[in-house]
């Protein structure tokens, strides 16, 4: 065993000490992601607000002014306009100046006043699926609420009196879903870069041949390489945890100390993945292309944006292929649930697993080209 891990000592120092003088790239690879999280944190809300709206009013009287003052005090319209045909209620949506287009008829106060059942027509621009379907929720809550108030009498309580309570998260708050998801794919970014262009700027350098003809072995080799940039990525998270607790007050309901042990077995994965990109790839933009290859899936397939049950069966199943599903699922549930080791451990050990499978198909690689120097 311990000759499996020959020269890994050797490589170990050689390589902190590449991290420590290349400062310019140890910055970058730490500040990046910060500036990242400042932007899409400040710059992002995922919740739907203020929806720009034009109303067609034919009605004008005291019952149809109620109703477009409900709409903009639900805090999901923002009237823009009126408009006085239904050519420029059509033109206002199709030019994109408004979402949703509000048309009240003539008689609508008159049928409220008898009794009768009064329409509205919304138009809802449906090129984009979350604000048509907000829109869409909100006026028909509106509508059925408005529809109540006035058949039941006053102090009649409702035979089903549904309280919603929202758990974790109950103000809604944008970041306090995004950032946790966020930290994975920053995660990924950084210790998968940093590893794959330590290797393959060995080979451009033609120092990894070198190190071939030494006694080192190839697990102490890729240890070697891995573990200094472990460090980077483990100090990448504490900065990342700091941010968003500090600046972007999300609040962690979980164990800090899980979340950094558990975190451990997802920056292991990252850097394995690296590491076999840089077995492969001969150049550092070859590293680049095939780095992308892994941080599109980990963004669309992981849970991190859409919802991995809303997905077709096939895409389901490769989602678990996939180490962010994983680590997801951690920081979201350690953070937002305050979930604890009996809820998350089988996603660090499937976690660990993966890495390790990594790793040894990347060893092998590198025994390969052993042999064949």
């Amino acid at each position: 065993m311990r000759d499996v891990f020959r020269g890994f000592g050797a490589v170990f120092f050689k390589e902190t000490l590449h991290v420590r003088r290349d400062s310019a790239a140890l910055f970058f690879s730490l500040m990046i992601p910060l500036l990242q999280i400042f932007l899409l944190g400040f710059g992002i809300d995922t919740n739907i607000r203020q929806v720009n709206t034009v109303v067609y009013n034919e009605d004008g009287r005291r019952e149809s002014r109620e109703l477009i003052d409900r709409l903009r005090n639900s805090d999901t319209f923002r009237v823009i306009g009126y408009v006085q045909d239904d050519q420029h209620l059509n033109d206002a949506i199709i030019s994109g100046r408004a979402r949703v287009g509000v048309k009240i008829p003539v008689d609508y106060s008159d049928k409220l006043l008898h009794q009768m059942s009064a329409q509205v027509l919304v138009l809802i621009d449906g090129s984009d699926s979350s604000v048509a379907g907000q829109a869409i929720n909100v006026t028909t809550a509106i509508g059925l609420d408005e529809s109540l108030r006035r058949v039941l009498p006053a102090r009649v309580a409702l035979p089903v009196d549904m309280r919603p309570k929202l758990l974790f998260n109950p103000d809604s708050r944008s970041p306090n879903f995004f950032l946790p998801g966020l930290t994975a794919i920053l995660l990924l970014n950084v210790t998968t870069f940093l590893t794959a262009f330590s290797i393959v700027r060995e080979k451009e350098h033609g120092t990894l041949e070198q190190l071939f003809v030494t006694p080192v072995r190839p697990m102490g080799l890729l240890f070697g390489k891995l573990l200094p940039y472990l460090g980077v990525g483990f100090f990448e998270l504490c900065l990342i945890l700091f941010f968003m607790r500090v600046v972007f007050q999300v609040p962690i309901h979980g164990n800090v100390l899980l979340l950094a042990f558990l975190s451990l077995p997802y920056i292991f994965v990252s850097l394995s993945l690296g590491i076999l990109i840089s077995s492969k790839a001969n150049s550092q933009s070859e590293a680049i292309q095939l780095a992308f290859i892994t941080f599109l899936p980990s963004i669309f397939f992981s849970g991190y944006i859409f919802p991995r049950e809303t997905m077709p069966l096939i895409f389901y199943a490769i989602s678990y292929l996939i180490p962010a599903t994983y680590y997801i699922n951690i920081t979201r549930g350690i953070i937002l649930r305050g979930a604890g080791i009996q809820h998350l451990w089988l996603d660090g050990l499937v976690l660990f697993a993966m890495g390790t499978l990594l790793l040894l198909v990347a060893a092998r690689r590198f025994r390969n080209k052993v042999v064949a120097v």
